[in-house]
């Protein structure tokens, strides 16, 4: 986008205008008082925001203990799919490997991501009861293979299954009452891990979804304060870039809660207590999500929990960020190469914008021509501002050009930049995704050849599209100053790509590449004529 700033751009005739027309302007003491009173005020502000008291949440004595809880007498088993294998034990699950994803790029690496594998990591499905004693995390079940099996004193009998479908797990609680009163059971799911994972332009942390919207809350935020929610049904859980381990309580009239506790996370769903007559079944089910944070995956979990299909943030410009990821994979199932389907998606998406990007450079080559005719008016008429814009408004529609009608692609770029940029980071099948040199797309290039190539391009696109600036360019003229300056932005782009995702430099250097074509094809073109 930058190069539509050039020295001949619509941007830099409309900020010489702006320039020439305010040099006679007396300057105001009461507009910079205000200015002065108003950073003074903002700064002050920020300063209190600052060093304002923190609301750090305290955790209370049961919240402590089930973190501290010791279950190392609690038999553990393993439960698996074709998609995951997990670590049952008793109430918990953790060490959810995900079997299709390796944990690096490395070839000899033989590890798979594993979810919830920290030390007093884990995800607890459980339930309350009121009348009678329901098991807890040190309850020692007795192991049947397929279902576990547990009778409390006053002979209610607990048995709990759990399957595997997939990126699902399903815990299912059916309770017998076998005594001669009701008894009241309030299901509840809660996961605690300690490691937090942050990435920049991606929200990480808790997630809840109460009253069928979808909450984030960072750690830094879950840090300093405690979060509540009331909602028919929901979920809880937390999410990484690209992962996400969520626990969905099938009950209704809920409470869903996320804070911190210690140098723990936590988040938990209580529902409301359901009654279980004498003699009477209870069937209570939660379900329990594991997996990548896939479009299609989730999708296709979403049957099963409710709004798990819009856990990803995809920001702003959500609208064009999902189709270029859906476009993405798409050319991903042709080509198999992530790095080739960055280069043919970034192709389409400059043939697409041709039509403007034509009409821009046409209207930056009349501004060209047009310059000479310009600085006469502006010095014809520097002591008569309404003639002066008069004169330039003939000028501009003599030659059928306009100041603003180079900015419209750098605009229509903007969205589709920072669109691509959030779908590459969201993209799992980013992750160790080969291209030539580079093991991970969505990671920074390791030996800086990618930054290098998209500086180096998009000086080569600046100069040819602008064209040298005259050495004897008055020191004072804006449209002089700004080329000046914008010589120096490859180099600071190039600096500033270096840490950003492979993926997305490849896309801006291909997107160079083909702008320096295009310019040649349409210099061509115009020339002919």
């Amino acid at each position: 986008m930058v190069k539509y700033l050039d020295n001949n751009s619509g941007f830099n005739m409309w900020n010489a205008n702006k320039t020439a027309s305010s040099n006679d302007k007396p300057k105001s003491r009461l507009g910079n008082f205000l200015w002065w009173g108003i950073l003074f005020l903002g700064t002050w502000w920020l300063f209190s925001m600052w060093n304002a008291p923190k609301n750090v949440p305290v955790p209370t004595d049961t919240e402590s203990a089930i973190i501290a809880t010791d279950v190392s007498n609690v038999p553990a088993h393993e439960i698996s799919g074709n998609k995951i294998t997990a670590n049952a034990q008793g109430l918990r699950v953790s060490n959810i490997a995900l079997n299709d994803f390796a944990a690096s790029a490395k070839a000899d690496d033989n590890a798979c991501v594993t979810l919830l594998g920290g030390d007093g990591d884990f995800i607890e499905v459980g339930l309350n009861a009121t009348g009678t004693t329901a098991p807890d995390a040190k309850t020692v079940w007795q192991d049947t293979g397929d279902t576990m099996r547990w009778r409390n004193v006053d002979g209610v009998v607990f048995t709990r299954s759990i399957t595997v479908d997939g990126y699902l797990i399903t815990v299912t609680d059916t309770v017998e009452n076998k005594t001669k009163h009701e008894i009241s059971f309030a299901p509840y799911a809660r996961i605690v891990r300690g490691d937090k994972s942050n990435s920049a332009g991606v929200a990480t942390g808790a997630i809840t979804n109460s009253n069928s919207k979808v909450h984030y809350v960072d750690w830094n935020k879950m840090s300093k304060k405690s979060y509540a929610y009331s909602t028919t049904n929901g979920f809880v859980g937390f999410a990484d870039q690209y992962w996400e381990t969520i626990a969905a309580v099938q009950s209704p009239d809920q409470t869903i809660r996320a804070k911190s506790i210690g140098n723990k996370y936590m988040t938990d769903a209580s529902a409301a207590a359901i009654r279980v007559a004498p003699n009477d079944t209870g069937v209570f089910t939660t379900t329990i999500f594991a997996g990548p944070r896939d479009q299609r995956v989730l999708d296709a979990a979403a049957t099963t929990i409710g709004g798990l299909d819009e856990t990803i943030d995809y920001g702003w410009f959500w609208f064009l960020a999902r189709p270029m990821l859906w476009a993405l994979n798409i050319l991903n199932s042709f080509v198999m190469n992530y790095g080739v389907a960055i280069i043919l998606l970034t192709i389409l998406l400059r043939l697409l914008m041709w039509p403007l990007t034509r009409k821009s450079y046409t209207s930056s080559i009349a501004m060209q021509k047009m310059q000479p005719e310009l600085q006469r008016i502006q010095k014809l008429y520097a002591n008569d501002k309404a003639r002066l814009q008069l004169e330039m408004m003939n000028l501009y529609k003599t030659h059928k050009t306009s100041p603003m009608s180079g900015c419209l692609p750098m605009l229509i770029q903007i969205p589709i930049f920072f669109a691509l940029y959030k779908a590459l980071l969201v993209s799992v099948q980013m992750r160790n995704a080969h291209f030539l040199w580079i093991n991970d797309l969505a990671a920074m290039d390791p030996y800086f050849i990618l930054p290098i190539l998209m500086g180096a391009t998009m000086w080569l696109q600046q100069y040819i599209q602008s064209g040298r600036m005259r050495k004897d360019a008055p020191k004072n003229d804006a449209m002089a100053a700004t080329a000046r300056m914008m010589k120096w932005l490859p180099i600071i782009f190039a600096v500033m790509f270096a840490w950003m995702p492979a993926g997305l430099v490849l896309y801006w250097t291909v997107s160079n590449m083909f702008g320096i074509l295009q310019t040649y094809i349409i210099k061509k073109q115009l020339n002919k004529k």
